[in-house]
């Protein structure tokens, strides 16, 4: 039994029971105390976030996992620097080997200084998809931050999972939510996938829900009962301003087409194929090829595993993958390591108006 599928498994599980949820939620209750403690020193201002000479946003979510953060970041990091801006994207570099104590600089927006198993896997996504961004990695954001405006001249910051991470201060809190898997079983940690409680809606600015399907019914009409729920109810605008309150926006993650690591090459439709992933959550990303392959097997791995030849060395046939692995397993040197391209379509505009909820 792996435990940590389990616990998984338990995180999205209605009403989960049994010993292991017993001991899990027990533990709920201390990790539950030192996540309140933090926030009440926040909200009551005995603690302050620091600011940056530049403007920050923060890209975050409630729960554990893969919920779409990082097209997001990315999407919102190529609007900035197509307007001409100098943006940097900041992480905590977590899988990744370097030391993040200290500020490192995976790249400068024009040089690439570190593979994937050194950098962790989204910041050298980042940096080898984002052309003109910087992509730094430090478990303290804000001496990044410093770093990236004294040193690289910076004038947008993007906190890439950075919700419950309060020492800098930023101008924008977007949270996103999953449509299908929403908050799980809404217990905290380790018992549930949340990282804080609900009542930490009261910071966010903007909500959006990610659908990553084909079908986006469901996800539009939750757009509208979220907003009305967090921002009528949960986070109401306690005096309204010209620029609006918190709202609740849409993006759509959806497969565009499957291409060969190597060639470029696409692949076509009907084809036999090994799933292989290691993502927060896998469930829909073997969704979305069962549509149109034939799947005769699936390899999961941990969240953040980093690739041997070991692990693809038996593996016959065609090896479709997500982007965030495919750049971990090209230098493995297999031929047969194709990647589903995913589309996202998400108004950056409207997401980035000013907001009036409350935020530190």
């Amino acid at each position: 039994m792996n435990i940590k599928t389990e616990i998984t498994k338990l995180h999205y599980t209605k009403e989960p029971k049994g010993l292991l949820f017993n001991i899990l939620e027990f533990c709920s209750i201390f990790y539950g105390a030192g996540s309140g403690l933090k926030n009440f020193l926040y909200d009551k201002k005995f603690l302050r976030p620091k600011k940056v000479d530049a403007f920050v946003i923060s890209i975050g979510n409630f729960t554990t996992g893969g919920v779409g953060k990082t097209p997001v970041t990315a999407e919102i990091a190529k609007y900035f620097v197509e307007k001409g801006e100098k943006v940097a994207i900041i992480s905590r570099g977590y899988g990744g080997k370097l030391n993040n104590k200290q500020v490192n600089v995976i790249s400068d927006g024009i040089n690439l200084y570190y593979k994937a198993d050194m950098a962790g896997d989204e910041p050298y996504w980042f940096a080898v998809n984002l052309n003109m961004c910087a992509v730094l990695t430090c478990a303290d954001r804000f001496k990044a931050a410093k770093y990236a405006v004294k040193n690289l001249g910076v004038t947008k910051i993007i906190l890439d999972d950075a919700f419950q991470h309060r020492k800098i201060y930023r101008d924008l809190d977007i949270v996103l939510m999953d449509s299908e898997k929403m908050f799980g079983n809404e217990n905290l940690l380790p018992a549930g996938p949340l990282r804080e409680g609900l009542e930490g809606f009261r910071r966010v600015n903007k909500l959006l829900i990610v659908s990553k399907n084909v079908d986006h019914t469901r996800a539009e009409k939750l757009v509208k009962i979220m907003e009305k729920k967090v921002f009528g109810k949960i986070a109401p605008s306690p005096q309204p301003s010209p620029a609006g309150r918190g709202r609740a926006e849409l993006c759509k993650i959806e497969p565009d087409y499957i291409y060969n690591i190597v060639s470029g090459e696409h692949l076509e439709k009907g084809a036999e194929i090994t799933a292989l992933s290691a993502i927060g959550q896998p469930e829909q990303f073997y969704k979305f090829l069962e549509k149109d392959y034939k799947i005769k097997d699936k390899l999961t791995f941990d969240d953040h595993h980093q690739y041997t030849k070991d692990d693809i060395e038996n593996v016959g046939g065609i090896i479709v993958t997500t982007e965030k692995d495919a750049v971990k397993l090209a230098p493995l040197g297999k031929a047969d390591i194709y990647a589903l391209k995913l589309k996202t379509v998400i108004d950056v505009e409207k997401l980035l108006e000013p907001s009036s909820t409350p935020h530190s």
